[in-house]
């Protein structure tokens, strides 16, 4: 058995569930055994992109003990346009 943590959150809730799974354990099915599913209903837990500690990762990744998997949500604006935006209010102001 292997110790990990499953983080996910929002900007009203986070959860961080630490997990006890079997070795050759896979990221995708980590986030399948955690709660986020019954925590965060609106979360794409079967397609969301994963990491481990802040590096993407593929859904077939083999976990090692201490791992801490991130589940991470669309953005909602791409980075570009956003800096776009906030360039161009600058300007304005």
């Amino acid at each position: 058995m292997v110790e990990i943590e499953i983080a996910y959150g929002t900007a009203e809730k986070q959860l961080l569930q630490t997990l006890r799974v079997p070795e050759g354990t896979t990221t995708r099915e980590a986030v399948l055994q955690s709660r986020i599913a019954q925590e965060f209903p609106e979360a794409d837990v079967q397609n969301a992109p994963l990491g481990i500690f802040g590096k993407a990762v593929k859904d077939h990744t083999v976990l090692r003990d201490k791992d801490r998997v991130e589940v991470y949500r669309p953005l909602l604006i791409d980075p570009k346009e956003a800096r776009r935006k906030r360039v161009e209010a600058e300007k304005e102001n």
